[in-house]
């Protein structure tokens, strides 16, 4: 189908003038003219900057190692701007390495909506809003399993309401202390930098944060427009502008189009006349961008031309900005290397289950089980390879086997505290007795560290402790797979996490490790995703 030309308007049809809305503020209607709230409800002028970095950011790990022999310039180097990996107090341990020896790779991937240059504020948002404080309205963890078979993704609402740690800004000392309550994730941003949406992150889901990338409007421009477009689908001509001017603008005709440059931020931004007028038809919507993009930098064979490849790169470094881990052109190359690994076919893209909290949003039970899974490193697609039956045979032990359970020192952590509930009071204490009684007379209690702990788990810092860490487990019936070896630890460590927040007997909960339908998964080999467009915006 042939594609239409970009209409000049990129933003929802809003002035381009006029003062910013706090955070609290400026709620508006739907199309259907009846109040809407919450996270699924933009406001003036912010709407314009939401989700639309996210599949530049994701097709440019994919495709970066394409041109190796091109992009070791100095000035790439030069172009990718770096920032702290965690400003945050406390750790995540890292998963603990697979039967190969393998470990999973989580990526945290960030769109500032900062107007920090002239190009970017060309692209949308209000004037005034140059040089403010940015906010991280796009955050979603791109998850690698270790053996590289698959892949996660998992997008935040921006407004989801949850707890910021205290955060310290490495460049002039400012602490920023944690937030007093519950308080938008998106003003994570602004308490030092990605580092402390990284923090963030860690924090509420438990996962270890390897590397994060944060990138802005110009890289979604440049993507689009290095592999000549990107296939959209919509079951109707749409047109997103109202009688009230409110919309992207995108005018596109029934069935697929190929969108780059301005009108792929149009796709990118476009709320009114997608589904229900909802950010979630809109996060479907980036979804299937991605996937498509991704799709289309893995087969567009134009990207084997230098020029093209020199001029996406630089591009793309420009509207970088990365952790020490991945600082250098190199650096990147590498990570790419590992996430094209993944077939399309693998990839699952997801939206974190959430639910109404006033005018925004907080996580469900089902989303701890999503990012359970992804702790885990539970494939979403449901398709993790099976062990293949093999004979019988005894179970290996450590190798070095437990000393005997009176010379196992053992230290008892308290990580019951979860995002709505506080630390169980006693639960060191009370634990430490029960290992004492059952011989464990070397146990103690540390009612110093603060951590958090979804599930309860036994550490141990070297192969020497392996042994011992499985006997406390044993004793306690704790399972098998929740002995973790962990650099975060000095000796055999207990965590008492929050699923044993009272009684002295454990008792471990039977998993689920099916999806949750509330994540809302797409498949990145679905290229017959279509977006339905609202009766009200089609011509």
């Amino acid at each position: 189908m042939t594609q239409n030309a970009a209409p000049e308007t990129l933003g929802d049809g809003e002035p381009e003038e006029g003062p910013e809305e706090s955070p609290e503020e400026g709620l508006e209607e739907s199309p259907d003219g009846k109040p809407s709230d919450g996270a699924h409800a933009p406001r003036p002028h912010r709407v314009r900057r939401l989700l639309t970095w996210s599949a530049a950011t994701l097709a440019l790990l994919m495709v970066v190692g394409a041109g190796a022999g091109y992009l070791y310039y100095r000035q790439l180097n030069d172009n990718i701007k770096k920032d702290t990996l965690n400003l945050g107090d406390n750790k995540v341990a890292e998963p603990t390495p697979n039967a190969a020896g393998q470990t999973p790779l989580n990526i945290l991937l960030i769109g500032s909506d900062a107007r920090d240059s002239e190009e970017n504020q060309q692209l949308g948002g209000a004037r005034e809003t140059f040089g403010s404080t940015p906010l991280a309205d796009v955050q979603m963890l791109v998850h690698l399993s270790a053996d590289r078979s698959n892949m996660s993704v998992v997008s935040m609402p921006r407004d989801t309401l949850l707890e910021i740690p205290k955060c310290t800004d490495p460049e002039d000392g400012t602490v920023y202390p944690a937030s007093d309550g519950r308080t938008m994730t998106n003003q994570s941003l602004g308490h030092g930098g990605p580092g402390c949406t990284v923090a963030t992150w860690q924090e509420l889901t438990g996962i270890h944060i390897d590397h994060f990338v944060m990138v802005d409007f110009a890289g979604v421009v440049s993507m689009a427009d290095a592999v000549g477009g990107v296939p959209v689908c919509v079951d109707a001509n749409i047109h997103s502008r109202d009688s009230q001017g409110h919309g992207s603008g995108l005018k596109l005709e029934e069935g697929t189009n190929y969108i780059k440059g301005e009108q792929a931020l149009q796709w990118l931004r476009t709320r009114y006349g997608f589904e229900d007028g909802s950010d979630l038809a809109r996060a479907k919507a980036q979804h299937m961008y991605m996937n498509s993009l991704v799709r289309q930098l893995r087969e567009n064979a134009s990207l084997s031309s230098p020029n093209k490849l020199r001029r996406l790169a630089e591009k793309a470094t420009e509207a970088l900005t990365v952790d020490p881990g991945l600082d250098t052109v190199k650096k990147l190359y590498d990570l790419s290397t590992e996430l094209r690994k993944v077939a399309p076919e693998r990839v699952t893209m997801t939206t974190m289950p959430n639910r109404y909290v006033g005018a925004r949003v907080e996580p469900t039970e089902d989303a701890e089980k999503l990012f359970r899974l992804v702790r885990e490193d539970i494939a979403l697609d449901g398709k993790d390879a099976k062990p293949a039956k093999a004979e019988p045979e005894a179970p290996k032990g450590p190798a070095d086997p437990a000393a005997d359970d009176a010379d196992i020192a053992v230290q008892v952590v308290n990580g019951t505290r979860t995002d709505t509930l506080a630390a169980a009071a006693g639960r060191t204490g009370t634990v430490r007795d029960a290992l004492k009684e059952k011989g464990f007379t070397g146990a103690t209690a540390d009612t110093t560290s603060a951590v958090s702990a979804k599930r309860t788990v036994v550490r141990y810092p070297s192969a020497d402790l392996e042994g011992d860490a499985r006997r406390v487990a044993e004793a306690l019936g704790i399972p098998a797979g929740s002995v973790k070896r962990s650099t975060d630890v000095s000796g055999v460590t207990l965590v008492v996490g929050a699923d044993w927040r009272e009684g002295t007997a454990y008792e471990a909960p039977e998993d689920d490790n099916t999806t949750p339908e509330s994540a809302q998964a797409l498949n990145g080999a679905d290229d017959e995703a279509c977006m339905h467009v609202s009766p009200g915006f089609t011509w």
